[in-house]
C-alpha cells in the first residue's frame, strides 16, 4: 500500500525531532491539522449542464499568524494532497521567519478542459463555498499550479461583493491593477535563483561549467531558468507536462519561453524577433528522463513524487534544488543522501512566493506599495540569509540540508507554541 502524502511528510519531522528539543505539546500538534474543509462547487457550463466540483482548503498551525497557502487546480487534487502542501508551508513560513502559518488550497480538475468563463464561475464559487474559512486576519489563499493573477482577482473579487468592502488583503498573487505586487510572478523562481546563487558560491565550479536541467517549464521553473541563463549557467534540458527536450551544447531560454508562450509546448528553438527556428543538435526527452541525465545541477519544479526509491539511484546530478513541493520522496532522500547528492530542500528553495505574497499582504493593509527593485531586494535578503543559517546547522549537526531546514523552523514554531503554555509550564 502506497504512504500517504502527509505520512511521508511526518517522516521528515520526525526525523528533524531528533536534532531539536521541543515540547510534546508542540510535537503532537504539529502532527495534524488545525482544520480541513471539503466543499462542493456547483457550476453552470456554457453548454447548459451542470458540473459539481470537489473543492478543498487545509489551515494547518497558524501558532506564529494567519495561515497562507497556494490554490491549485490539478486533477491530482486530494485532501491528503492538500493537507501535506500545508503541512509544508507551514513549515516554510517558520523556516522564512515570516509571521504566518501555514495553509493550502484546491480543486480537483483538469482547467484546461473549462473556458475562461467556465474557470472564472468556478473561481466564483470556490470563494461562496470557503468565505467563512479565510479573511485577511484568518487565511490569506495565493496562487499555484495552474492557477494564476486573473483567478486570484476573481476570487479576491468575490469575497470583497460577500463582505461588502473592499479586501485587497485577503488574497495575494494579484494582478497589479487590484493590489498585486511587483516581482510576484516570478518570485518563486527568483527566490530560488537567490539560494542556488548563494549555496553554489561554496563549491569551485563556475556558472560556465555548471549544467542545469529543469524540470517543469512553468511560472517558476521557467523563471530560475531565465535566471540562471542571464547568470552564464549551461541549462541543457527543460520540459513540461507533455515532455521535454535536451541539448548538449544548451539551451537559449529566452527563446524557449518565448515559443512557449507563443504555442504552449516545449522545443529547441532560437528565435530572432518572432522567428523562431528548431535547433538541430537537440533530442526529446521524457520527463522522467530527464530526471537520470548527467548533469550538475537537476531542478524539480513541477509536481510531488517525482524522484522515488525507485529512480532515485538513477539521478546523476550532485546538487538539486527543489522549486516544486515535495518532489523527493523519504525514501528517494535516503538514497540520495547514500550517494552524497546535495538536497536543497522545497521548504527553503521555493519559499520566495510566500516571502513575496507575505510582502503584498502587508503592501495591501499599509497602502504603501513597493517597487520590483525593491521587493527582489527585500525577498533577496531575508532568503539569503535563512539559506545560511541551515546550512550552517547542516554542517554543525552533520544532517541533510532537508533535516537542517525542519530543525530551523520546528526552533521557531516551539518558541511560538511554547509562548501559550505547554505540559512543562503547567507541572513544574
Amino acid at each position: 500500500m502506497a504512504i500517504s502524502l502527509l505520512s511521508d511528510a511526518n517522516v521528515r519531522l520526525e526525523r528533524a525531532l531528533k536534532y531539536v528539543r521541543i515540547s510534546e505539546d508542540a510535537s503532537e500538534r504539529l502532527k495534524f491539522p488545525k482544520a480541513s474543509l471539503k466543499v462542493s462547487i456547483p457550476v453552470r457550463m456554457d453548454n447548459g449542464s451542470l458540473r459539481v466540483f470537489e473543492g478543498y482548503r487545509v489551515r494547518y498551525d497558524d501558532t506564529r499568524g494567519p495561515t497562507k497557502g497556494g490554490i491549485r487546480f490539478h486533477p491530482g487534487v486530494t485532501m491528503d494532497e492538500v493537507q501535506s502542501l500545508a503541512f509544508w508551508m507551514t513549515f516554510k513560513c517558520a523556516a522564512l521567519d515570516l509571521p504566518l502559518g501555514g495553509a493550502k488550497g484546491g480543486i480537483t480538475l483538469n482547467p484546461k478542459e473549462l473556458s475562461k468563463f467556465e474557470l472564472e464561475r468556478l473561481s466564483r464559487g470556490y470563494i461562496d463555498a470557503i468565505a467563512d474559512f479565510i479573511g485577511p486576519d484568518t487565511d490569506i489563499p495565493a496562487p499555484d499550479v495552474y492557477t494564476n493573477p486573473m483567478i486570484m482577482g476573481w476570487m479576491m473579487d468575490q469575497y470583497s461583493i460577500i463582505h461588502r468592502k473592499l479586501c485587497p488583503a485577503v488574497i495575494t498573487g494579484k494582478p497589479l491593477g487590484m493590489g498585486g505586487s511587483q516581482g510576484r510572478d516570478a518570485a518563486t523562481g527568483t527566490g530560488a535563483f537567490y539560494v542556488l546563487e548563494a549555496m553554489m558560491q561554496r563549491f569551485s565550479k563556475p556558472p560556465q561549467e555548471m549544467t542545469v536541467a529543469v524540470q517543469g517549464f512553468g511560472n517558476a521553473g521557467s523563471a530560475i531558468a531565465r535566471h540562471l541563463f542571464n547568470a552564464g549557467y549551461r541549462v541543457v534540458a527543460v520540459s513540461d507536462s507533455q515532455g521535454g527536450v535536451y541539448c548538449k551544447t544548451g539551451l537559449d531560454i529566452p527563446s524557449v519561453q518565448q515559443f512557449k508562450a507563443s504555442t504552449r509546448s516545449v522545443k529547441a528553438v532560437y528565435c530572432e524577433g518572432t522567428v523562431c527556428n528548431i535547433v538541430n543538435d537537440h533530442e526529446t526527452i521524457t520527463n522522467e528522463e530527464l530526471l537520470t541525465l548527467d548533469v550538475d545541477i537537476l531542478i524539480p519544479a513541477a509536481l510531488e513524487n517525482q524522484i522515488t526509491e525507485k529512480n532515485a539511484e538513477d539521478v546523476k546530478a550532485r546538487f538539486i534544488f527543489e522549486v516544486a513541493n515535495g518532489p523527493v520522496t523519504s525514501a528517494g532522500d535516503r538514497i540520495l543522501e547514500q550517494k552524497g547528492v546535495y538536497v536543497f530542500p522545497d521548504i527553503l528553495v521555493n519559499a520566495g512566493g510566500v516571502t513575496v505574497s507575505y510582502f503584498e499582504w502587508v503592501q495591501n493593509r499599509s497602502g504603501l506599495y513597493w517597487s520590483e527593485a525593491e521587493v527582489n531586494q527585500r525577498l533577496k535578503g531575508k532568503i539569503v540569509s535563512e539559506a545560511r543559517k541551515i546550512w550552517q546547522i547542516s554542517q554543525e549537526l552533520a544532517i541533510p540540508l532537508r533535516t537542517a531546514a525542519y530543525v530551523h523552523a520546528l526552533e521557531r514554531l516551539e518558541e511560538a507554541h511554547s509562548a501559550r503554555g505547554t505540559r512543562d509550564y503547567y507541572v513544574s
